[in-house]
């Protein structure tokens, strides 16, 4: 049993070390959020609210600007990733993807949301959140 303890120890060290380092930014409150805030699996936007999750989701993405006040608009692409929560169905969750598109912009951008889990909102690299 000490082995497999070990064993699971060890590779839980090299996993987290195989992630790379990741850019970060301060934000006007003093958080530090990634370049990847948003923009991975590994990263979501917890916006959490499982009862009300989908409205949380819409709410969050409403705020979204471009860098210069541009309109953004979403479209939902599905769910993926699943991940363990304590506020999940049974203790597991699925991300939502959406697909962003800033106006007078061609490029399109994936964004993935929590539902399930809540924590401090910010905007991802290349927007804006207003209030």
């Amino acid at each position: 049993m000490r082995g497999i303890k070990v064993l699971l120890s060890v590779c839980v060290i090299v996993l987290q070390g195989c992630g790379g380092t990741v850019a970060a930014k301060k934000t006007d409150r003093g958080a530090t959020i990634s370049a990847d805030y948003g923009y991975s699996e590994k990263n979501p936007v917890k916006v959490g609210g499982v009862a009300n999750g989908p409205e949380n989701e819409r709410k969050y993405l409403d705020r979204l600007t471009g860098p210069n006040g541009e309109t953004v608009t979403y479209i939902r692409l599905g769910s993926c990733c699943a991940f363990e929560s304590k506020n999940g169905i049974m203790g597991m969750g699925m991300l939502d993807r959406y697909e962003i598109t800033i106006e007078g912009k061609g490029e399109k951008k994936i964004l993935y949301l929590n539902m399930y889990d809540k924590d401090e909102l910010f905007a991802p690299k290349g927007l804006l959140l207003k209030n």
